[in-house]
């Protein structure tokens, strides 16, 4: 077996080699990308990294493509991924070679100059992870090696030649709710051991106790693991950090895990020698269930230093205590020394879901400062006596709704923000959209989080109007915490952004425009089709001497949840595409056809009967197994089809077949056999009824009416004029 399995690697190394040398084409990288590659801020011709470099400034030295030149940037070559369904990810490019997870993490090798596939590698998921359908983010490069995280919680290495396994191993456990999007990282500490961490995901899907793990990056063996939040005292603690942390929590948290997860801000500092991690909202986001006798919750929504060789914590700074919006902390974080009151300062620059810009000293954890980037109901400031935020009343719902700025999409969310030196600007994928927490529902005495969901709020099932929220590419001063210019973007999310040494900003948009702006004035200097909407980061990179900017455009991941909001550009189903586009200066490659923007047209069927009381009993259902693919109200949003046009709900066999039976598995949907055919035909109604609704003028002027009543309501309780 050993002699086979060494046979297939050889004999595939060797087709790639001769494969290579008769066209033309690179072999996948040999750069020894390594702490000191990862350190070197001026060498862009590699984006080695998530961030580019271990300071995840997310900015390129490269300036062959700049404002005098960029009016010629123009496709040098695209390629399709018409078998993946998300390519909400960021790209490596390593000495000629782009590597990209996509998908359930279906990785990539791909000729940077030509646009050729090298090697293709598939994990091939649990099909029961398919139900958190967020897809991959990215991955890590390391001395020869391509490291990504699996839906299911596995965590693999591959050699960047070949696309062959070296190692694989689970970083959850069997059953539980924790999945892996987020990118791994890998460094090596002053014991000069390469090591490779994951986080996780699964929070808001219940009974989660959130931990990151490190791993040896040769071999994939275990190395520390630093749980985020305390687990019962009844067990003991890990360590004194967690013993620390209980004191903060309250009641019994640890029967429903309390959250914590660390889904995708991660960063190494080598000249500390730390990882930073930003950790994630609670579970249940209602403080009164999981905390209900009050307290700070650590190390939710933090910024957390640990030991890098050893994963001792070191510090922590807390950006909302005690949270209950689903504010996590877990967004990009930027190294970078700066020049505060005429010194040098080490800092990190972190913009976090709640909509504060901070600066925190990275040696130490202070808060040196701290504002508002927009519109910010929830807190009046941060106190930079305590660092801890002076809230406005009535925000945590205490009379039982609350309606607040941002909401759980945050007004920065996880599309990452670049730092540029040249200007001191940082620039942010920002949004404005409100956020409804309503708990009037809920009994603490009587709550059962798998019973009742597990948010702990009233759950959101109608369809969110596609004026209910907008973007903003936003360029802010870190050091002077003022806005230096902001621009509109179309719709309510973005894609993350890179900022050049050439003064320009690179983001693609909702709208399907890929656009370059002045990064110090924000004008718009060139932009081009992308056929489709993306929230994927771009990057830059250079081969042979010439610099090249890649994308991911493809409509998916969790732009899909919000109905009308998500569905206002007409990215809807299958039809459209996702691909990889690559621009170079004089580029001339044709974008391929693609399916104009669309909108879905429910499908009127006379002859269903629909029955209110099990579409009823079918909306809950369909929040709890279907929203997060087909969209809340049964609006699409995204790839997955919008079952309001479809056919198969009206027919009972086919719907089981598909929903219970899995026979859709291999086109990405999951199996659904817990559900009876009792919940399958209430489902189907439910959907029937939406496909046949159609809001009333009288229905529409309620709801605005509501809102308002709503937000004077929250004002006054503010102004402390009337009680919650």
């Amino acid at each position: 077996m050993l002699l086979a399995r060494n046979a297939a690697r050889w004999s595939r190394a060797l087709a790639l080699a001769l494969f290579a040398i008769s066209t033309g084409l690179s072999q996948p990288a040999t750069a020894e990308i390594d702490n000191a590659a990862l350190a070197n801020q001026a060498d862009s011709r590699n984006w080695a990294a998530w961030g580019k470099n271990f300071d995840e400034q997310r900015f390129s030295t490269l300036d062959q493509i700049n404002k005098q030149t960029v009016s010629r940037l123009g496709l040098a070559w695209s390629l399709e991924l018409n078998d993946v369904w998300n390519v909400s990810s960021q790209p490596l490019a390593i000495d000629g070679v782009l590597y990209f997870a996509v998908g359930y993490s279906v990785v990539h090798a791909v000729d940077a100059r030509t646009g050729t596939l090298l090697w293709k590698y598939d994990p091939k998921i649990d099909s029961k992870k398919m139900r958190m359908a967020w897809g991959s983010r990215g991955l890590a490069y390391w001395q020869g090696k391509v490291y990504t995280g699996v839906q299911d919680g596995r965590l693999f290495a591959l050699d960047a030649k070949t696309g062959q396994l070296v190692w694989e191993t689970l970083t959850t456990e069997p059953g539980d709710n924790r999945y892996i999007t987020g990118a791994p990282r890998v460094w090596a500490g002053k014991d000069g051991k390469g090591r490779v961490i994951i986080g996780h995901g699964g929070a808001d899907f219940g009974h989660v106790r959130g931990y990151v793990t490190a791993y040896d990056a040769e071999t994939g063996k275990q190395d520390w693991r630093w749980w985020v939040v305390p687990g019962n005292p009844a067990d003991g603690f890990e360590n004194k950090a967690m013993e620390a942390a209980a004191k903060t929590w309250s009641g019994e948290w640890w029967k429903f895990g309390g959250g914590g997860t660390v889904w995708n801000a991660m960063t190494y500092d080598p000249e500390f020698n730390r990882i930073y991690l930003g950790t994630g909202n609670g579970s249940p986001w209602n403080a009164k269930l999981r905390n209900p006798g009050g307290g700070d919750n650590l190390y939710l929504c933090s910024v957390v230093a640990l030991d890098a060789d050893t994963g001792e914590y070191l510090w922590h700074y807390q950006t909302t205590p005690n949270e209950t919006w689903d504010f996590n902390s877990t967004m990009d974080m930027v190294l970078a020394t700066v020049e505060i009151a005429g010194k040098p300062r080490k800092v990190i620059f972190h913009a976090p879901k709640n909509g504060f810009m901070y600066v925190l000293d990275r040696e130490t954890g202070k808060l040196i400062s701290a504002e508002k980037l927009g519109k910010v109901t929830w807190a009046e400031k941060v106190d930079m006596a305590t660092g801890r935020p002076v809230e406005n009343k009535g925000v945590r719902y205490e009379g039982g709704e609350a309606l607040t700025w941002p909401g759980s999409g945050g007004l920065h969310n996880w599309q990452p923000m670049a730092y540029s030196p040249r200007t001191g600007l940082v620039y942010i994928p920002a949004r404005e959209m409100a956020g409804y927490y309503n708990d009037k529902e809920i009994d603490p005495r009587t709550w059962q989080m798998d019973k009742d969901g597990p948010l702990g709020i009233a759950g959101f099932f109608d369809d969110v109007p596609k004026n209910a929220g907008k973007s903003s590419l936003l360029a802010w001063n870190p050091l002077s915490q003022t806005k230096a210019w902001e621009l509109p973007t179309p719709g309510a999310t973005a894609g993350g952004v890179i900022a050049t040494q050439g003064g320009l900003v690179f983001q693609g948009q909702a709208d399907g425009k890929f656009v370059a702006h002045d990064a110090d004035t924000g004008a718009v200097l060139w932009s081009a089709d992308m056929g489709v909407g993306t929230q994927a980061p771009p990057l830059t990179y250079e081969v042979d001497g010439k610099q090249y900017v890649s994308v991911l455009a493809g409509w998916a991941g969790g732009q899909m949840l919000l109905g009308s909001l998500s569905a206002q550009h007409g990215w809807v189903g299958r039809e459209h595409p996702r691909r990889l586009l690559t621009f170079a200066l004089d580029g001339q490659a044709a974008l391929p056809a693609s399916a104009a923007p669309s909108e879905v047209k429910p499908l009127h069927e006379p002859g269903f009967a629909i029955d209110p009381a099990l579409a009823a009993k079918g909306k809950p259902l369909y929040g709890k197994n279907c929203t997060i693919c087909h969209g809340t109200g049964v609006v699409a949003g995204g790839y997955a089809p919008d079952l309001r046009a479809s056919p198969v709900p009206l027919a009972a066999p086919a719907f089981k077949a598909i929903v219970q039976g899995g026979a859709l598995e291999a086109r990405g949907m999951p199996k659904f056999d817990e559900l009876s055919d009792e919940e399958l035909d209430s489902i189907r109604h439910y959907i029937r009824l939406r496909a046949e609704e159609k809001p009333t003028l009288w229905s529409q002027v309620k709801a605005i009416w509501g809102f308002i009543v709503l937000m004077v309501k929250m004002e006054l309780l503010k102004r402390g004029w009337i009680d919650g």
